[in-house]
């Protein structure tokens, strides 16, 4: 029998990404193991309410003492590691990071290493206003990986960031939103990026690649992939 390690999820950051986390980690060791194979999983799954306020008034050090906290009751509960189920919270990762004494799979990582293994040397970058506009995901990837990244411009960003928040988050599509994302999508292909990413978990709920052309990078698939790499130790 195989023996799977255990996985620590924090979620509920909203809880319509976590839902596919759950679905793709338990799909991807279904798919390496095959039977009735499925994760081993701790889910924490905060109210994102809380969450949200305090990411919009800049309050992330308490974001990072819940989030903190959470993660020490995952490895509490066996997880032999732990993942933030969402990029913004990012953020926050290298203090969570130091709160526990478990690897903390990082969303970066896992993406410049995919973009890498896909020869992408520019990339475009699509996800809340914070994983945009901060350093925190983007220079992980100049930095570690070498990946040049490019941003849509103001009033993109704010077009990206209101979906995000006011119809993503609670699992509303809209044929319009979608539209709106694709000319974001060409106009960073138009400076010259060789793929987007998809750097908020939500946004692969509105935007796949059967929509476009141009090489998209799902971040929440990627994350979840590394996961059960993790998972299987491989």
């Amino acid at each position: 029998m195989h023996k799977l390690k255990k996985l620590g999820l924090l979620g509920g950051m909203s809880w319509e990404s976590t839902v596919s986390y759950y679905q793709a980690i338990n799909r991807g060791v279904n798919a390496r193991l095959g039977g009735l194979h499925s994760a081993s999983l701790v889910i924490s799954s905060v109210d994102f309410a809380q969450i949200e306020q305090l990411q919009h008034k800049g309050e992330w050090e308490k974001t990072a003492d819940i989030l903190s906290q959470e993660a020490k009751h995952l490895e509490n509960a066996g997880a032999q590691a732990v993942l933030i189920c969402t990029n913004t919270m990012h953020k926050v990762a290298d203090t969570i990071a130091q709160n526990i004494d478990v690897p903390l799979i990082h969303i970066a990582d896992a993406t410049g290493r995919e973009l890498q293994h896909n020869k992408v040397k520019k990339v475009g970058l699509l996800g809340t206003r914070f994983t945009m506009e901060q350093t925190f995901f983007t220079s992980r990837l100049q930095d570690a990986f070498g990946i040049d990244v490019v941003i849509p411009n103001a009033q993109q960003r704010e077009t990206v960031h209101n979906i995000i928040y006011e119809q993503l988050c609670k699992g509303v599509i809209c044929v319009d939103s979608r539209n709106a994302y694709i000319e974001i999508i060409d106009a960073l292909a138009a400076e010259g990026a060789d793929g987007i990413i998809l750097g908020c978990t939500e946004i692969a709920l509105l935007v796949q690649q059967k929509h476009t052309p141009i090489r998209l990078f799902d971040t929440t698939s990627i994350h979840a992939n590394a996961a059960v790499d993790f998972a299987l130790g491989s």
